[in-house]
Parts: structure tokens; C-alpha cells; sequence
């Protein structure tokens, strides 16, 4: 819901307005060379993020990103630079704080998405983290876009920027990856206490169980308000229309269904107490009631347990329906939106 925004890249292509044909414009010709071939690296890395299922891909795509930017910093490095070498070592700079990004910073990201699930704030985290590498990212492109103009600009050169199809996708996968990830945090939000809820039942602590069913709830009612208020992509209400079933689950389970579980962990309790005094109590001391009120303890809890194994099962099945469904959606709305071409 892994996920890294890829920044916008331009590609540019040149006219030349002085007479003739300079060496200026072939350096600039070379430099966007390399600079195409790093853009359809970082598509592919986009579209891995939105279309493959695999974090395996997901890396892969990184890493051969990596390499790309490897050969362009070497194929720069080893070239000769244009009236001196100050607008070389700004390409080698910007490419080696890319490679640096997606080495370092990236490769964090990727070790962050291990923990987001923990808890919200883990998956905020994680989030605001993918924002600051991209801003990162970006600023260092527009720092580069800035020198190549200032170069272009001293060699009388010309520079018609066109935005072609890549250019385009990569803004496209910008604004719809921004909108994904603003769905899943108000899904993440409620759906962390949930989480919390199912640890708390794992262990039979009641009182645990009644307050985090308790958050889920005020917590799920909160969110279906803040979807009303939450606009759709280009008309698309699918991430809105199975977030709100989510929501809708999660209610339900912590109004309705918890009660069921709680009464019957609170039934084995008392029973067990109920026998450890039986037990201390010496037979001839056993009253009838104390030896009636036990054994319909013992029968209202051997029917408890066929209502409980049904209810959590019923509960089990509905959240992995509801899961899959909106793991589904999600990946159906990344990949509607995001051209896979």
C-alpha cells in the first residue's frame, strides 16, 4: 500500500539559434541521452510500484535504477567537458545524490515498510519519509534543469521543452500514487485498532478487549465522516466505496460481535473461580446449590463455546473478505490509473 513516488523528469529536446552546429550542443545532446535513458528507468520502477504485486519486482526495478544512473555517471565522468568542467561536475553531482537517494534514503523506506504496519505512526512515518526522499528528489532536478538552462543559455542555445508521453505518465503517477496514499492513512488509522483489538483477544484480556473495541469504533464512526468530506480521484469511488464496507465491518464487529466474545472469556473465568472453590471446598461442606450453581456454569459455558467458535469464525471470515477486497481495489485503482505501457 508499498509504496515510493517517483519525481517528474523532463525531456527536452533543442533547436540550435546561433549559425552553425556547435560542440556545445552536442554535449547537450549527450547529457540528454543519458538523462532519457534514466527517465525510462524510473518509469519502469513506477510502474513496478503500481502494477507488480511483488516487493521482490519492486526492488529489482530500484536496483537496476541504481545501475543506470552508475553508467550515466561514469559515461559523464569519463567524457570531456564543454568550455571547462562546471556544468560536468553539476551532472555528476545531482546524479550521485540521486544514486545516494535511491542507495540510502529509498533503501530505508523500503526497510520501514517491515514496521509500518505496527502502528500508525510507523506508517505515517513511513509515508512522510517517501515524501521527503521525492522532495529531495525533485529539488535536486530542478536544481539540474536550472544549470542546464544556464549552459544552454551561454552557448546561445535554444531549448524548446516539449513534455512527451513519459513525462506526462510520470506527473500522472504523481498525483494518483498522492491520492492512494491519502485513502490507505484514513483506512491505516482505523484499521490499526483493529489490530490492537485482535492482540487484545489473542491474550483474553477483557478489559483490553472492551477498550480498544471501544477505540475501533469512535474510530471507524470518525472515519466514515471523513470520507464524506474526502474527494474522489477523476470521479473514481472505488478505494471510498470499499473503505466505507471496512468501516462499516469494523463497527459492527466492535458494537454487535466483541459483546459475544467478552461474555463468553468472562464466563470461563467465573467458572474457573467458581471451581477453584468447589475444589477447596470438602465434599461433605459442598452445599446443593454451590454443586447446582457449578454444573450449569459448566453447561452454559460447554454452549458458550459452539457460539463463540462460530461468531469469531463468522468475524474472521468477513475481515479477510473485507481485506482482500480493498487489497484488491487499491491495487485495481493504481493500476487503472497508472498506464502500464
Amino acid at each position: 500500500m508499498k509504496h515510493l513516488i517517483p519525481v517528474l523528469c523532463l525531456i527536452c529536446t533543442f533547436t540550435l539559434s546561433a549559425q552553425k552546429f556547435d560542440s556545445a550542443l552536442e554535449y547537450l545532446d549527450f547529457v540528454s541521452e543519458q538523462q532519457e535513458g534514466i527517465s525510462k528507468k524510473m518509469w519502469k520502477y513506477t510502474k513496478a510500484i503500481a502494477h507488480s504485486r511483488s516487493d521482490r519486482s519492486v526492488e529489482n526495478k530500484r536496483k537496476s535504477l541504481v545501475k543506470t544512473l552508475d553508467k550515466a555517471i561514469s559515461k559523464i565522468r569519463s567524457a570531456s567537458g564543454y568550455d571547462g568542467n562546471e556544468f560536468k561536475n553539476q551532472l555528476l553531482q545531482r546524479l550521485q545524490f540521486n544514486k545516494d537517494l535511491l542507495n540510502d534514503e529509498y533503501a530505508k523506506i523500503i526497510d520501514m515498510k517491515a514496521v509500518a504496519e505496527q502502528s500508525y505512526d510507523a506508517m505515517e512515518a513511513y509515508m512522510l519519509a517517501q515524501e521527503l526522499a521525492d522532495k529531495k528528489m525533485e529539488e535536486v532536478q530542478q536544481e539540474y534543469e536550472k544549470n542546464y538552462y544556464a549552459f544552454a543559455e551561454k552557448h546561445n542555445i535554444k531549448i524548446i521543452e516539449s513534455e512527451n508521453d513519459l513525462s506526462k505518465k510520470m506527473t500522472l503517477s504523481n498525483e494518483v500514487f498522492a491520492h492512494y496514499k491519502k485513502m490507505y492513512l484514513i483506512y491505516f488509522k482505523v484499521y490499526i485498532n483493529e489490530v490492537y483489538l485482535m492482540e487484545a483477544l489473542n491474550k483474553g484480556d477483557v478489559n483490553a478487549i472492551q477498550q480498544n473495541a471501544n477505540a475501533l469504533s469512535e474510530s471507524a464512526k470518525e472515519g466514515l465522516e471523513v470520507l464524506n468530506t474526502t474527494e474522489a480521484y477523476k470521479n473514481d469511488k472505488s478505494i471510498h466505496m470499499v473503505t466505507k464496507k471496512a468501516f462499516e465491518f469494523f463497527i459492527d464487529e466492535a458494537d454487535n460481535k466483541i459483546s459475544i466474545l467478552t461474555d463468553f472469556l468472562v464466563l470461563g473465568e467465573d467458572l474457573q473461580k467458581a471451581q477453584a472453590t468447589l475444589e477447596k471446598t470438602p465434599q461433605r461442606k459442598r452445599t446443593e446449590e454451590q454443586i447446582n450453581n457449578y454444573n450449569q456454569m459448566v453447561n452454559d459455558y460447554n454452549k458458550g463455546v459452539e457460539t463463540y467458535n462460530s461468531t469469531n469464525e463468522n468475524l474472521n471470515n468477513r475481515r479477510k473478505k473485507v481485506i482482500e477486497s480493498l487489497n484488491k481495489t487499491n491495487q485495481n485503482f493504481l493500476s487503472k490509473h497508472i498506464p502500464n505501457d
